[in-house]
Formats: structure tokens, C-alpha cells, sequence
């Protein structure tokens, strides 16, 4: 692990058994009546870093484990395996009580505010709630200047800790989220897709608030999003996934000017577009296999035009093919693009 590094997974799988009960998982099969389980592959052989101060984000479709990476990281969801370092320090190993230090330092913002709020607590109350989880005996006091502090620090008047969250807006609810992170002065920040229910409006300002909470206090984020210009905008360096695989990382303004693997290509082409020389859209053919039943070798083979026997049967290996670009291509390793 590098020094600036603040967290490191190495071969991160995350697999979920859905076959349900006894009877769902009986099948009949020539005759014979065989158990058969259903498991959903969210996320294979996933390695990367994310250095102190930096924005990571992870972009692809919906349904490519972006969601589900993020979860593992946080320990919300435990990996099939694989490792997990924070600060040089392996924690996907922890019990829950030696995994409580890491709590404070390691917040997440979740991607709806309607559902990520209690209904039945004040926003004093959620915010309080890990300022005294994480400060045992600080003073009712202290608490409430800390809470006022915060949601000074998000644009929230600090009169309206009495009122419940139906009577916000979204925009405002996704403040109170902040602030409830921000409450416990973490290091990093998991935000997935924090602006992908809010109005288009309100975009804005929150992508403003989480850029300005990262430069006053030094926060790491790895930021979760489908919204390739925010992306852009926001991002230090970017890692695409495809099918729970991850296909290429590069610092964003490499990536966005010349991408590398078919599958970065054809989807900055879907990227709109005002005025200027105007791009051309790469139509992808096929459909997107299922995680369930993964192809052999690459997961993109089926719909990549570079694709060849290599392709169809040996998993690519994520490759350095510059001095911070990673790669997973059989045909960018052998050249042929």
C-alpha cells in the first residue's frame, strides 16, 4: 500500500445467494430432481486505492455492482473475499467492536433522502445521534453547539433542528444527510449517486457543498454516480465498471480525453453535447448478460467489436499501461486498438 493511500481493496468479491428456500431451489432436470442455487456475481476480483484528499469515482450502468462495491467497503454488506485496508490497517477481518474506531472515520451518504432518514426523528436528533454515539460524555451542551455548527456548514438554519424530515424538501433532506456525516469529522466519504434524486436545480448545490466540505476539512471521497458530467467535473480519478469487472482507472481528465477499453469508449460517446465538433455515438449490440450466468472470459466480449477467441475464453487481468492507468483489455494489451 502507498503512503498517501487511505483505503486499499485487493480481489473484492461480493456474491448474493437468491435461491430462496428448500422447495425454490428443487429443479427438474432429465427426469431427476436436482437442488440448484441462484447467485448473483455484484462484484469479481475488484482491486484499487483511493489516495488521501482525492474524489474516486465509479461509474458504469445500473446494475454493474457500483452500489454494492461501495456497500462492501463500508462494511454494510460482508465480502465473499478478498481484502479491505484502511490507513494500512486490514478491516474487513474486524469484529464489530474493534471495527468502531473505523465507524467514525468512515462515512457514507446515501443516494435517496427520503429513505435514508428516520421519519420518526428531529433533525436534532439524527444529527445528535452519532455525535453521541462517537463522543461518549460529551455534554448535552457541547452536543447541541456541534450539531448547530454542522448544519450552519451545509446551508441549514439551525432553527429548523426541531421540525421532522417530510417537512424538507429533497435538496434539504440530502443537507441533513451531509450534516449527519459530516457530524463526527470523518476522513472519507462513500456518497452513492448523493444527487441522482434531486431535482436538476438542486444538483448543483449539493455537488458545490460536498466540493467545499472537501477542501475546509480534507475529506476523501469515493463518489458513486451514472452522470458521466458530473463525473468529469468532480472527479480526481475515475474507475469503470462493467458487469461487477473493473474495466479501466485513470485520472479523469486522461480517461474523458482518451479512453482505452470499448466499453469506456462507447460510453463517454453517450455523453451529450453543445455545439463543437459533435461525437460519434457507439451503438453497442447485444444485450447485457445477466450477472447470474456471467460469459466466459471477458464479461464485454459479447458486445465488443474488438472481441476474439482470447477474448471469449481468458479473463483479462487488470494491467498498468501508464504511470497511473489500469487496464483490463486483451486487445489493449496486445495492441489491437
Amino acid at each position: 500500500m502507498q503512503t498517501d493511500s487511505l483505503l486499499e481493496i485487493k480481489n473484492l468479491v461480493k456474491h448474493f445467494d437468491i435461491s430462496g428456500g428448500l422447495l425454490d431451489q428443487l429443479q427438474m432436470e432429465n427426469g431427476r430432481i436436482t437442488r440448484k442455487h441462484t447467485v448473483v456475481k455484484a462484484v469479481n476480483n475488484v482491486s484499487f486505492e483511493i489516495r488521501k484528499g482525492e474524489t474516486l469515482s465509479v461509474v458504469g450502468e445500473s446494475g454493474c455492482g457500483k452500489s454494492t462495491l461501495a456497500r462492501t467497503v463500508m462494511g454494510l454488506y460482508p465480502p465473499n473475499s478478498g481484502e479491505i485496508y484502511y490507513a494500512g490497517q486490514r478491516i474487513d477481518t474486524l469484529s464489530a467492536t474493534k471495527m468502531l474506531p473505523f465507524r467514525r472515520r468512515m462515512q457514507m451518504v446515501f443516494q435517496d433522502p427520503y429513505a435514508s432518514l428516520n421519519p420518526r426523528m428531529t433533525v436534532r436528533q439524527i444529527i445528535e445521534e452519532p455525535i453521541y454515539f462517537h463522543n461518549r460524555g460529551i455534554s448535552r451542551g457541547d452536543a447541541k453547539e456541534k450539531m448547530h455548527a454542522v448544519m450552519r456548514s451545509v446551508g441549514l438554519d439551525p432553527e429548523w433542528s426541531g421540525n421532522y424530515p417530510h417537512e424538507f424538501s429533497g435538496g434539504q433532506r440530502q443537507r441533513i444527510s451531509i450534516a449527519r456525516a459530516l457530524a463526527v469529522e470523518p476522513e472519507f466519504i462513500v456518497a452513492d449517486e448523493p444527487i441522482a434524486a434531486l431535482d436538476v436545480s438542486i444538483q448543483a448545490q449539493i455537488l458545490n457543498l460536498l466540493m467545499d466540505a472537501q477542501e475546509e476539512l480534507g475529506l476523501t471521497y469515493l463518489f458513486i454516480s451514472h452522470d458521466l458530467s458530473v463525473v468529469e467535473h468532480i472527479s480526481t480519478r475515475v474507475a469503470v465498471m462493467y458487469l461487477g469487472c473493473l474495466c479501466e482507472l485513470a485520472p479523469a481528465k486522461e480517461l474523458f480525453a482518451n479512453p482505452m477499453h470499448p466499453y469506456t469508449t462507447a460510453l463517454l460517446s453517450a455523453i451529450p453535447a453543445l455545439g463543437g465538433e459533435k461525437k460519434k455515438h457507439i451503438h453497442l449490440s447485444g444485450d447485457v448478460p445477466t450477472p447470474i450466468n456471467l460469459p466466459s472470459g471477458c464479461v464485454f466480449n459479447g458486445r465488443c467489436t474488438f472481441a476474439n477467441d482470447r477474448c471469449r475464453e481468458e479473463i483479462p487481468i487488470a494491467r498498468h499501461t501508464g504511470t497511473d492507468r489500469i487496464c483490463a483489455c486483451h486487445a489493449v494489451e496486445e495492441g489491437r486498438l
